[in-house]
């Protein structure tokens, strides 16, 4: 909307230009000049709203790859946890298992020394 305004403005200053160079050709050139000023304050504003715009755009996919890069790392951190709870519980089940075997030789172990000690 900005550009179309600042189209009709530029557009109005050169045929107002063009008018006043028939009368006399020394005020027309004074005419030009706000036109021309015109012209690169809008050219100006164009370049600053394209920045603000590109700035918000980098800023939002800032904001995405950081939240994508949060949640990577709390699922790096839930399979760390799962890796250490099943390590955790593999060595109990191991040690629960060892502990079986012992009391089984011991058992055996005293069911030898019973049947020795009958005979």
């Amino acid at each position: 909307m900005s550009k179309i305004v600042a189209t009709l403005i530029a557009g109005l200053f050169a045929t107002s230009a063009f008018a006043a160079q028939s009368t006399a050709t020394a005020p027309a050139t004074t005419t030009t000049a706000p036109a021309a000023k015109a012209e690169m304050k809008a050219d100006k504003d164009v370049a600053k709203a394209n920045a603000k715009e590109t700035k918000a755009a980098v800023k939002a996919d800032a904001k995405v790859e950081k939240k994508q890069a949060e949640a990577s790392s709390d699922v790096a951190v839930a399979k760390a946890d799962a890796a250490k709870t099943k390590a955790k519980a593999h060595k109990k089940a191991a040690k629960a298992k060892a502990d079986a075997a012992a009391d089984k030789a011991v058992d055996h172990a005293n069911k030898n020394a019973d049947a020795a000690a009958a005979h």
